[in-house]
């Protein structure tokens, strides 16, 4: 009989598949670069993954992925486009390697302040998991804002005029 021995999830890997159930539609998980301020929401919680980032994103976007109650919307900030090599070294390759870890998923590019303003909109009713690595390259966070993966738009747009016409023909 072999003996295989699983290792053990890092404690930020473990911590965020815990919450991942819990968590649901508006919720927020963030993997941030080494400079991410810790904010002062109590709804926000961050945490630290003394992880390579790219792995970090790459973990937290196969674990949504893989599960049957949430999807994302994927943000980053626009800043990233336009940081050179030569301001942040290996800027040019963690671009390819987003493009790696996401390909073929819509992302949305927004300024910086802009995704900040939702994520703080967000966490005066919902929880924000922000996983802090130690990426130097400024400009890489990567947001995560979760929704619901077993029902879509449409369906809600349905859902309401359905809802519209019931109302007008009880009048």
């Amino acid at each position: 009989m072999t003996d295989r021995t699983i290792p053990a999830k890092p404690a930020w890997e473990q911590h965020f598949c815990d919450l991942l159930p819990l968590f649901g539609h508006r919720n927020w998980i963030v993997v941030a670069d080494s400079a991410y301020p810790a904010q002062s929401k109590p709804g926000i919680e961050t945490i630290l993954a003394p992880a390579d980032h790219i792995g970090a994103v790459r973990r937290v976007a196969q674990a949504i992925t893989a599960s049957a109650h949430v999807r994302a919307n994927i943000y980053m900030d626009s800043e990233l486009a336009f940081v050179e090599e030569y301001d942040a070294a290996g800027v040019a390759e963690y671009r390819q390697q987003l493009k790696d870890v996401f390909a073929g998923v819509t992302i949305e590019s927004l300024p910086h302040e802009q995704i900040i303003a939702r994520l703080d909109q967000s966490a005066q009713l919902f929880r924000i998991l922000i996983v802090k690595t130690e990426m130097t390259i400024p400009y890489t966070t990567v947001f995560f804002e979760l929704g619901c993966a077993y029902w879509n738009a449409e369906a809600e747009q349905r859902l309401r005029q359905a809802i519209r016409v019931a109302e007008l023909n009880e009048e």
